[in-house]
């Protein structure tokens, strides 16, 4: 599951930066602060002093963070008992997908419209990394460099509404890939089909990089509907 990272609690400090139309360098206002550590499982206690020790900050960027992310769906809170990851409904799955196998492509598509535009040297970094992901790698950054490549990728669009849908339509489906994850044998072949994505994009190849997007959304349904 999903919780509040330093970058979420930067965000809180820079909320104007990332909502009220502040641009970054690509021409594109950034998505909003996002997750990006894959620790507690559906149900699990979420604990704001090991948050507040952890991130090195007071409560209160800790409570806001957590209050978007609750918005987002990926967290619960109850009175008296506490903050927790929240439960899946694997029904959500097919939902999610419908929608993320029509904005995927069209993300991907517009990245390579550009070819990567501003962002080019960061896809080959990214694909020098995910050359060298082995199937023993910690299990939580194999599910990190998956969600950094998808905001990559949203980034290189340039298109800050459909970023930020598909940001949150990704956490959700991270959420429901940390219910499978001990029963899926290679995370990381999954990972790994982002390569050719990326390549696609570098070359400018919109099609392709429309068609593997789709069917990297259908790979991964059929991955967890395979571990269910």
């Amino acid at each position: 599951m999903l919780v509040p990272t330093q970058e979420d609690t930067d965000g809180h400090n820079n909320q104007h930066q990332h909502t009220r139309g502040v641009k970054s360098k690509q021409g594109v206002r950034n998505p909003p602060p996002s997750p990006h550590h894959a620790r507690h499982c559906p149900g699990d206690a979420i604990n704001e002093v090991s948050l507040v020790t952890e991130l090195g900050i007071g409560r209160t960027p800790i409570r806001e963070a957590l209050k978007r992310l609750e918005n987002n769906h990926l967290v619960v809170s109850y009175p008296r008992r506490g903050t927790y990851a929240a439960n899946v409904d694997i029904t959500d799955l097919a939902m999610i997908s419908e929608v993320r196998v029509t904005l995927e492509p069209l993300a991907a598509r517009k990245a390579a419209r550009q070819s990567g535009g501003p962002l080019r040297s960061q896809f080959y970094d990214a694909i020098t990394e995910l050359q060298n992901l082995h199937p023993k790698d910690n299990l939580r950054r194999l599910l990190e460099h998956d969600l950094e490549v998808h905001r990559l990728i949203y980034r290189a669009a340039n298109n800050h509404h459909l970023a930020e849908t598909l940001v949150r339509l990704d956490d959700l489906a991270t959420r429901i890939w940390c219910l499978v994850r001990d029963r899926i044998p290679e995370i990381s072949n999954h990972i790994r089909e982002h390569i050719d994505l990326m390549q696609s994009i570098l070359d400018g190849d919109e099609d392709r990089a429309a068609a593997l997007a789709a069917e990297h959304v259908r790979h991964f349904e059929a991955t967890v509907r395979s571990a269910l």
